[in-house]
């Protein structure tokens, strides 16, 4: 027999449509607005990426030079150094900073107390909003081998001092760790408000058999809450080459640069201060194709493997 095939969903012509819901686009205008001034028309300084840009003749008058800036800096010893720096504080700071979030949501989620709960929620999101300069600032206060307090408390016990903001050897450790504690909080946020929405008859079954909080979390907790993991694990991977760059520019100094020398410090350095203005957004083109690639790479795995996916 054949199968009854399913009725047609009828549209509205597009006039009818936008006069029902024209105060919702009236909403979006704003944003819409926005984006499009500063996301979509000044993309098109990206052709600057293959002339011999001057500011004299301009965008349209600079002559057209084709891959030439790619080429130069694939070639270029500086980038023997600041992709792989780039790409291993990258995924270092993925590895070890993504399960925390999940971590604290989940002992949010838990706690007995729900008063203590809130307070600890509110504490550990707060260190999100800190500047970067002044999240540095305190670093170098807490890490100064003359008066910090982590020198004076290796002092007490026996140890020698450790120039930890100066060298390379605990750079990409302090630049770590210390986002994860500044994005810890704020990240459970995104956890925490998806555990809220699982049914709560599945925990009264599950203590109707007897099952304990980690079976609780295993069997009923991680799968609801298992496409926004993938999400925020694709959104990840995409930035992987986007590593920021006030914290990574303050943290650098002449000692540490071997590894604190990234693509977008680089940047600022040939673009802004070298003026060399091609050569710069050749760099920045060449790391957003990298992204994009790995964000489409990325997506298309997870939507084979758990069929959860950006598109």
């Amino acid at each position: 027999m054949r199968k009854k095939s399913s009725p047609k969903v009828k549209r509205l012509p597009w006039g009818v449509y936008l006069g029902q819901n024209h105060d919702l686009y009236i909403m979006l205008l704003p944003a819409l607005v926005y984006i499009v001034i500063f996301a979509y028309i000044p993309m098109y300084g990206i052709l600057m990426a293959f002339q011999d840009y001057t500011p004299t003749k301009g965008i349209f008058g600079s002559p057209w030079v084709g891959f030439k800036h790619f080429i130069r800096f694939l070639g270029a010893y500086s980038s023997r150094k600041t992709i792989p720096n780039t790409i291993i504080l990258s995924v270092y700071g993925i590895i070890a900073s993504f399960p925390f979030p999940i971590i604290l949501a989940l002992m949010l989620h838990y706690a007995i107390n729900k008063r203590i709960g809130k307070i600890v929620q509110t504490v550990t999101y707060i260190p999100y909003f800190i500047s970067v300069m002044v999240l540095v600032g305190m670093m170098n206060l807490f890490f100064s081998p003359n008066y910090g307090i982590v020198n004076m408390v290796l002092l007490r016990m026996g140890k020698e001092v450790q120039a930890f903001m100066s060298g390379e050897k605990y750079f990409r450790h302090l630049y770590v760790w210390s986002g994860i504690w500044q994005g810890t909080g704020f990240g459970a946020i995104i956890y925490f408000s998806a555990l809220a929405g699982v049914d709560p008859t599945l925990y009264e079954v599950a203590k109707l058999d007897g099952a304990g909080k980690i079976q609780r979390i295993l069997n009923i907790d991680l799968p609801t809450i298992r496409p926004t993991i993938v999400i925020m694990l694709i959104l990840s991977m995409g930035g992987i080459m986007s590593v920021g760059f006030d914290k990574a520019f303050l943290m650098k100094n002449s000692r540490n640069s071997g590894v604190a020398e990234i693509i977008s410090t680089y940047v600022y350095q040939v673009g802004l201060l070298d003026q060399r203005y091609s050569f710069s957004v050749a760099i920045g083109l060449f790391n957003a194709v990298i992204n994009f690639t790995l964000l489409w790479i990325v997506n298309a795995i997870c939507k084979k493997v758990s069929e959860t996916a950006l598109w």
